[in-house]
């Protein structure tokens, strides 16, 4: 069994991903959120570090073989700054903490979850800084964007980058990211379209804008969203990527039309939409916070595969 210490855990998405093979275990978790942390402790068994990843010490942390992070990725995104490592909160330096740790742990695995937008912001220059602080640590690493509808099988246009550093040589060659395969999820699978749910989730004609949603939405299973002064229907039968603000209202809520009426997405059903098994557990927080974890979090399946690929590679060495 592989040691795995996670990093900007959240809710455990990616540990997920990587226990799913039944070849890791977590043996440490970092999260700075007390609510994610909630959400966490409420799936898996182990204790998360609920301190800032600047005041932990390396030495703190058990030792471990692979390191997984999904680094804060505002700073990159394009719906933030795009400030990357000069953003003013300081999300984009906490990649340098992580540097930090595992020059000084030394894991012999390295995994790394961010948006699309990371490869080419400031010119490409800030995905350059990242690559060369793991190869000068004898890192040989691989990448790609692979987008959850495409390689998880997962009803979610969702792309992101992920990076997978070995310190062996041999590994690193045999490693390949997963191949495409064919969307067989439907929004129904991971969407109630028929059952009723609590009244709070749906729009009313109290909405300012109930009129133009009502016109707009006709298909009942699809997904739809809200841009500010229109309505729009994703016509490729997937759900628009889920963003950590989406609790909140307006602008990019994805909306169905149900039997019950228009509404939006239950906090489950998001977590549904990023391949959550449907047992995992929610706890019992605010709907905003339980949107945003699930907007913050990864498509699960897309780790798993990955996670897989990195067992057959490591599996010869045995």
């Amino acid at each position: 069994m592989l040691k795995c210490a996670s990093f900007f855990a959240g809710v455990g998405g990616i540990d997920l991903g990587f226990e799913q093979t039944g070849q890791f275990e977590t043996v440490y978790a970092n999260e700075l959120d007390e609510f994610a942390v909630q959400t966490y402790e409420k799936n898996f068994d182990i204790k998360v570090d609920n301190r800032d990843i600047n005041v932990v010490e390396a030495n703190e942390i058990p030792d471990f073989d692979v390191m997984l992070a999904g680094f804060p990725c505002q700073a990159f995104s394009i719906a933030g700054y795009r400030e990357g490592f000069k953003d003013r909160k300081g999300r984009g330096e906490l990649f340098f903490q992580l540097e930090r740790i595992f020059i000084e742990k030394k894991p012999q695995i390295v995994f790394l979850e961010n948006v699309k937008n990371l490869v080419g912001h400031d010119n490409g220059n800030t995905f350059k800084v990242i690559l060369n602080c793991l190869k000068e640590e004898g890192y040989h690493v691989k990448y790609q964007v692979l987008n959850g509808m495409h390689y998880g099988n997962i009803p979610q246009n969702r792309e992101r980058i992920y990076i997978v550093a070995f310190k062996d040589e041999e590994a690193y060659h045999r490693f390949e990211m997963p191949d495409p395969i064919d969307l067989t999820t439907k929004l129904t699978d991971v969407i109630d379209f028929n059952g009723k749910v609590d009244s709070k989730y749906y729009y009313s004609d109290s909405c300012p804008f109930y009129d133009v949603l009502k016109e707009g939405m006709k298909n009942k299973e699809s997904v739809y969203q809200w841009r500010r002064v229109y309505v729009r229907e994703n016509k490729s039968n997937v759900c628009p990527t889920l963003t950590a603000n989406m609790g909140t209202g307006g602008h990019n809520v994805p909306l169905i039309l149900s039997k019950g009426g228009i509404r939006k997405l239950t906090p489950k059903e998001c977590f549904n939409v990023q391949g959550f098994p449907k047992d995992f557990v929610l706890p019992d927080l605010a709907n905003t916070r339980l949107y945003k974890q699930a907007g913050n979090s990864v498509v699960v399946p897309v780790i798993n595969r990955i996670a897989e690929n990195i067992i057959t590679a490591i599996g010869h060495n045995k």
